[in-house]
C-alpha cells in the first residue's frame, strides 16, 4: 500500500482515530466478536466499524478483520479502506494484493462527494490503485498500466493536493512514463510538493535547478531534504547530495548550508 503523506488524509484521519480511541477507552477491552459485546453482524455499520476498530488495537484482528467486513458489505467506506489495508499489508489477514486492490477499486468507483468525511479514505484507495498499476500485481489479472498509474496520480494531484501524487507523477513525467516526457510540468509539479515539505520532490527540484546552474539553490534543497526523508528514501536523497556537493565550489558550498536551514525550518519559499 502507498503511505499516506498528505496533510488532507492525515488530519482527517488523525481525528477519526482520536474519537475512536477515546471511545476505546471508555469501553474497555475489546471482547469475542458475539452479541455478548454489544454488536453483532446485524449492528449498524459504524458500530461495526468501531468495533472493529477496537478489536485491532487491542491485537484481536480476527475479529477486526470479520467486523471490517460486515461493516464493509453495509457500505461503509472506512471499514473497505482498513480492510484493503489489511490485505495489502499481510496484516491479521495473508497478504493479498489484489484482495486490496479489489476492494480499493471499489471505494475508487463509489467515488465521493465533496467535502465528505470519505474523502481521505478516497484518496488513499486513488494512490494505492495508481502504486498497483505502475508495478503490476504478479500473478493476477493487474498488469503495469503506465498510463492509468499517471492518470490517477494527475487526478489526486490536481484535484486534491497531495504532494505525494505530484511528486509520483513529475516523476513519471521527467521518464515519459504512461505519456510524453514533460519536464517542464514536472518542475511546476515537484516545485508544489516540495513547498508542502515533500523530501523526495525537494530533493528531485533541487537536482534539477542544480543541474540548470541554481548551484547553491539546488544544493541547499537537496541538504534540507536529508533532515526530512524517511529512512527507506535516504540513501538515493544522500547519493544526490554527496554527488552535487562534490562538484560545487566552496563559496557555493557555505551559501547551500546556510539556506538549507532555512528551507528546513520553513522561513524559505
Amino acid at each position: 500500500m502507498v503511505t499516506s503523506e498528505f496533510k488532507l488524509f492525515k488530519f482527517m484521519l488523525m481525528g477519526m482515530s482520536m474519537a475512536l480511541a477515546l471511545a476505546v477507552a471508555l469501553s474497555g477491552p475489546a471482547r469475542a466478536f458475539d452479541i455478548k459485546a454489544g454488536v453483532s453482524k446485524e449492528s449498524g455499520p459504524f458500530d461495526l466499524f468501531k468495533f472493529g476498530f477496537k478489536a485491532y488495537k487491542n491485537g484481536q484482528k480476527e475479529e477486526a478483520v470479520e467486523a471490517y467486513k460486515y461493516a464493509a458489505e453495509k457500505g461503509h467506506t472506512g471499514s473497505r479502506w482498513a480492510l484493503a489495508n489489511m490485505y495489502a499489508d499481510g496484516d491479521g489477514v495473508t497478504q493479498d494484493d489484489f484482495e486490496a486492490f479489489k476492494i480499493y477499486s471499489e471505494i475508487a468507483q463509489q467515488g465521493v462527494e465533496p467535502g465528505s468525511e470519505d474523502t481521505g479514505f478516497f484518496v488513499n484507495a486513488l494512490l494505492s490503485l495508481a502504486n498497483y498499476y505502475k508495478h503490476g500485481i504478479s500473478g493476477s489479472p493487474v498488469r503495469i498500466d503506465l498510463s492509468q498509474a499517471r492518470q490517477l496520480y494527475f487526478q489526486v494531484a490536481s484535484t486534491f493536493g497531495v504532494p505525494e501524487a505530484q511528486f509520483q507523477l513529475a516523476q513519471m513525467m521527467l521518464a515519459g512514463e504512461g505519456g510524453n516526457a514533460s519536464p517542464q510540468q514536472a518542475k511546476k509539479w515537484l516545485n508544489q510538493a516540495r513547498k508542502s515539505g515533500h523530501p523526495g520532490a525537494m530533493a528531485v527540484f533541487g537536482n534539477i535547478l542544480f543541474d540548470e546552474g541554481q548551484t547553491a539553490r539546488g544544493l541547499a534543497l537537496m541538504t534540507a531534504a536529508l533532515d526530512r526523508c524517511k529512512p527507506k528514501d535516504c540513501s538515493w536523497m544522500e547519493a544526490l547530495q554527496e554527488q552535487a556537493f562534490s562538484v560545487a565550489n566552496e563559496a557555493d558550498r557555505r551559501t547551500a548550508v546556510s539556506l538549507s536551514h532555512s528551507i528546513a525550518s520553513g522561513s524559505d519559499d
